[in-house]
């Protein structure tokens, strides 16, 4: 979009060059004619003498058809526009000066007519090469008298005011460049700002069609003129046809009427659409006293509540971090008692039991302890491109190496293509393994073997890459599955409740998600969503930049 819109500076940019060539090639064409006009016409022959007319109407009739070539090609000069000019301020120097040697009296005209050129030229031109043609066209007017003084030996005043010329044509050369640098910089520096406005303009775009937050500019009308993505789920995913914001959000239209009229916003959460979460609209005005443009943020209560409880679980997770800390100390001295209890011979039965107990609950508490740690001490994901097919075929060789199965079974299911995916390894390999762990455990009938598949695989031809954890098992029911990612919720008498709380943290530090799907006819399966590989490399370095 930045390329585009540079281009359309460039583009812009060289549309006026084009059109000052174009107006500085027409004048040369009435240039050429006021030539031809004091070579060929009889009105001229009263104040002007031709002394050499043969040659004075050969290079007029010349210089014509230059002009006229030259204001045909005015294009093709502006891809050389230094050489081009140049040679264009050149011949007109030469016909210049063969003209002024053609006639006699009446110099002052041509000259005059010249310093046209010369300034026009030193517009375009830099500096340097502006004086060296503004010094070759005083010596193409100071050339015409010299050679009548040394040729008929008497000193003629057109001398002195073909130097004034040549003078005055060094003068304007050397303003006229100086005011073309600055142009040019002023030109250079504004189209360089129109394009930091566009891009700002299309970055103030992208975040609000990014933001979270709901954004509708409406006019005085209620016409929707720009709306973000939120926006327009939160208001139902009306058509884009459909700009009238009472037919759209008619809760909307009368809550910004209202408030209009009063000053007085309804505080009250409001679902403006079937199926979508409840909103708490708020109206601000572009300026202080302007009515005709009204911004709507719609802020999204779901959201909200969400954040509030992500800050009350951090919350909850340091304070269980710090005593998580305190309870460590005292219940290893628990369970290396209860070991040296179990050691002694003379211990009865039952209290041998009971020690089996305390051994149980010492390494369950110890389970929630770790679990508590690595949730707070999370590291940061480093997500690096994986072949996905190849990653779940070696996790499951893995997994048969690292655990006796049994008469369980467990394979990995891939697709014949390249699946690349970016995520952190070693994240991964935590999540799966504990999802594999509970798919063997639970994902069973009872008195049956565990049957577990691992599918890799893309959702569309495009994409995402997904990994599934799959087992023919009673299932979840829904009640259940809706709480099974909260933190410290479990249906297992020695579960921790943190697993698949973690397992879902985890994947959302990669960038990716993590959700229960049912299967039909029986079983459950754990669907991880991964990031393209180039995918999440575009964002990353969009970010970086």
């Amino acid at each position: 979009m930045a390329e585009r819109q540079a281009r359309r500076a460039e583009d812009a940019a060289g549309d006026i060059t084009r059109r000052e060539l174009y107006f500085f090639n027409l004048y040369r064409l009435l240039e050429a004619v006021v030539y031809l006009g004091l070579v060929f016409s009889t009105l001229a022959v009263d104040w002007i003498r031709i002394s050499h007319a043969d040659l004075g109407r050969s290079v007029t009739l010349i210089y014509c058809a230059v002009a006229i070539i030259l204001l045909i090609s005015t294009d093709r000069m502006r891809r050389r526009l230094s050489a081009s000019i140049g040679l264009a301020l050149t011949l007109d120097t030469l016909a210049a000066a063969l003209v002024l040697f053609s006639i006699s009296g009446g110099h002052s005209s041509i000259p005059m007519m010249l310093m046209v050129n010369v300034g026009v030229g030193a517009l375009l031109l830099p500096f340097r090469q502006s004086l060296l043609l503004a010094a070759l066209a005083a010596v193409g007017v100071i050339a015409p008298p010299l050679f009548s003084y040394f040729s008929a030996a008497t000193v003629d005043r057109s001398i002195l005011e073909a130097s004034l010329f040549g003078f005055a044509y060094i003068a304007v050369a050397a303003l006229c460049a100086h005011l073309g640098r600055q142009m040019r910089e002023t030109e250079a520096l504004a189209e360089q700002r129109g394009v930091d406005l566009l891009n700002l303009e299309q970055v103030n775009d992208l975040i609000i069609r990014r933001m979270k937050t709901g954004v509708l500019l409406v006019d005085d009308a209620n016409h929707i003129l720009r709306i973000n993505e939120s926006a327009w789920h939160l208001i139902g995913n009306p058509s884009p046809n459909q700009r009238d914001l009472g037919q759209v959000a008619p809760e909307l239209s009368r809550r910004l009427y209202h408030w209009r009229h009063s000053g007085r916003i309804d505080q009250n959460p409001v679902a403006l659409a079937a199926d979508v979460p409840e909103v708490i609209p708020r109206f601000s005005r572009m300026s202080p006293n302007d009515d005709t443009h009204i911004l709507i943020f719609l802020d999204d209560t779901s959201l909200l509540s969400r954040r509030a409880e992500e800050m009350t679980l951090a919350s909850l997770g340091r304070l269980s971090a710090s005593i998580a800390h305190e309870i460590r100390n005292p219940l290893a001295a628990i369970r290396y008692s209860a070991q040296l209890l179990a050691e002694s011979e003379n211990m009865h039965e039952e209290d041998r039991r009971l020690v089996e107990i305390v051994n149980n609950h010492c390494t369950r508490a110890n389970e929630v302890i770790e679990n508590i740690l690595q949730l707070s001490r999370r590291e940061r994901s480093r997500p690096e491109s994986i072949d996905l097919n190849a990653w779940a075929l070696a996790f499951v060789e893995e997994y048969k190496q690292s655990n006796d199965l049994g008469q369980d079974h467990l394979r990995a299911i891939t697709q014949n293509r390249t699946i690349e995916a970016m995520v952190d390894p070693q994240h991964l390999q935590q999540v799966v393994w504990n999802l594999v762990q509970n798919a063997i455990r639970y994902g069973r009938e009872p008195g049956s073997v565990a049957r577990v598949v691992l599918v890799a695989r893309m959702a569309t031809d495009k994409g995402p890459p997904l990994l599934e954890v799959v087992d023919r098992g009673p299932g979840i029911p829904a009640k259940v599955a809706a709480q099974i990612f909260d933190p410290f919720y479990t249906t297992s008498e020695d579960g921790t409740g943190l697993g698949l709380y973690l397992a879902r943290q985890m994947c959302e530090s990669s960038q990716a998600t993590l959700e229960y799907v049912p299967v039909a006819g029986g079983g459950a399966c754990f669907r991880i969503t991964l990031s393209p590989a180039a995918t999440l490399a575009a964002r990353t370095a969009a970010q970086a930049t």
